[in-house]
């Protein structure tokens, strides 16, 4: 065992007036299997590449390991897959390859494979394999279950169980709960650390959250108490100061102008007293929910077609040079229903939507979109036009006060909003994809893994929105918590 310490870690990118990190110090085991997590643009990447040594910062970063980063690149890709791993590994003997492919449920047979020819979630699957074959390496992960499907996200899961050190930047709440035992936040206005998987921390979330906002109320009805008071016990003092200038008492007396000076005293010291406490609970209060997730409900502006059905598939076979990808697919699409797309990777899912879409898919079977039906479309792609969020708005047709609103909601700054899209991270310009498609308003909803790259509170917020709003939708998704919550049904696609 040995520590990762950081210490007073600052970043800002150049030319940015915003602060990623300041000041920042923690300590890490490198024997944790942690979760990173926090709201895009946090700087979750940030920090992992920062750990590397990749980005210059101010402050110290002590280790007694070597840092990982994945996903890295492959200089050679037409190599055989072995020869991959054996370069990203030199010291690993074969048996040892073998044995790490075997525990991911990677076919032998594809380690004689060129790299390129392997899919998306093969060839996580083996640069993870190299990485954990690497003596004194503490592994920085981002986001690996991107392309792995839900049975590939549980093998994956199983596999980091077995594994020690490493800090992994996901989403996936079930894959983070499988694998983990802490969690790094980095929460708004500071980094916190947690033993325990991602619900155990989100419920102590959930509760420090709960107790800051009745807190907070506390303090609000408090203060305005205190002002009140402050300001009788200051109008007490003056008039009693002015009393003591009159002539005579009420019994006609001379007044005792020394005793008057000395409670008008009194009173204007209660007053200041009452308003020092007011003061120490604004000031409590100012600093209460610097760590709260605000998370406001969104909105989708969706459309009521005049038939139950919406689309419908015939037997319908998706293929591509000449092969068959997967077995004849038929169903009917009904308004109202939210129909989740299962299957192994490859299996021809994402082709299903494009042929929804009208877009030239070679297929067999018929497929049918009710005459006059409007759908919105989000793909697998992240790329957003450069330029601004204005542009982009009017380039989709959307209206753009509404659009910024729901990007507000999904945690943008009001600075974020003015700014190119070529400047927002992966998850930032996936948001903005989404909140395109809220403002389209569509009978239809075709939605291709739409959470890749989105934060967790988004998860959520997009989970709310689906069960109240009660769109039509046919989506593509490997996050089992999201599916298991929305999903109205689910269609199994056969290889």
């Amino acid at each position: 065992m040995s520590l990762i310490d950081v210490r007073n870690l600052s970043f800002s990118y150049e030319g940015s007036a915003e602060t990623v990190f300041e000041n920042v110090s923690f300590q890490l085991d490198t024997n944790w299997r942690l979760g990173l997590v926090g709201r895009n643009g946090r700087g979750k990447t940030t920090l992992l590449r920062l750990l590397q040594g990749a980005l210059p910062c101010g402050g110290q970063i002590h280790a007694d390991v070597e840092f990982e980063y994945f996903p890295y690149a492959v200089e050679d890709a037409e190599a055989f897959t072995v020869e991959v791993i054996r370069a990203a590994a030199p010291g690993a003997e074969d048996w040892q390859i073998a044995r790490e492919c075997s525990l991911l449920d990677l076919p032998e047979e594809l380690l004689w494979q060129t790299f390129e020819s392997l899919s998306f979630g093969e060839r996580t699957k083996a640069l993870l394999a190299a990485l954990f074959l690497r003596d004194n390496a503490f592994l920085l992960i981002d986001e690996p279950t991107n392309h792995l499907d839900a049975a590939g996200r549980q093998k994956l899961a199983d596999y980091l169980r077995r594994k020690r050190g490493f800090l992994m930047v996901s989403h996936d709440r079930a894959f983070l709960d499988g694998c983990i035992d802490h969690v790094l936040a980095l929460d708004r206005a500071q980094i916190t650390i947690q033993r325990g998987n991602f619900s155990a921390w989100w419920q102590e979330k959930l509760q420090q959250d709960q107790a800051q906002l009745e807190r907070n109320e506390h303090l609000k009805k408090d203060a305005a108490r205190l002002r009140a008071a402050a300001q009788r016990a200051a109008a007490w003092s003056g008039r009693t100061e002015k009393g003591k200038f009159g002539a005579n008492g009420r019994d006609g007396a001379a007044v005792d102008r020394g005793f008057v000076g000395h409670r008008s005293a009194k009173m204007m010291q209660r007053a200041k007293s009452i308003q020092r406490r007011r003061d120490a609970a604004l000031a409590e209060k100012e600093g209460l929910l610097s760590n709260v997730e605000r998370t406001e409900g969104l909105s989708l502006w969706s459309a009521e077609y005049h038939s139950p059905c919406l689309a419908e598939l015939r037997e319908v076979s998706v293929s591509y040079g000449g092969r068959t990808i997967c077995e004849p697919v038929s169903f009917v699409l009904k308004q109202g229903e939210r129909i989740a797309l299962q299957g192994v990777n490859g299996c021809g899912k994402s082709s299903l939507l494009r042929l929804l879409m009208g877009q030239a898919v070679p297929h067999s079977g018929t497929v049918v979109l009710s005459s006059g039906v409007r759908v919105s479309y989000v793909g697998q792609e992240t790329d957003v036009p450069v330029g601004t969020l204005a542009d982009y708005a009017r380039a989709q047709g959307v209206e753009e006060h509404r659009f910024k609103a729901i990007l507000r909601k999904m945690g943008f700054s009001r600075a974020q909003l003015e700014r190119d899209a070529s400047c927002f991270s992966t998850g930032e310009r996936r948001k903005v994809l989404l909140a395109a498609s809220l403002c389209q308003q569509a009978h239809l909803y075709l939605w291709d893994e739409p959470l890749n790259y989105i934060d967790v509170f988004s998860r959520m917020q997009i989970e709310e929105l689906l069960l109240e709003a009660a769109p039509s939708l046919l989506f593509v998704e490997h996050d089992t918590a999201f599916v298991n919550r929305v999903a109205t049904g689910v269609l199994l696609v056969r290889r």
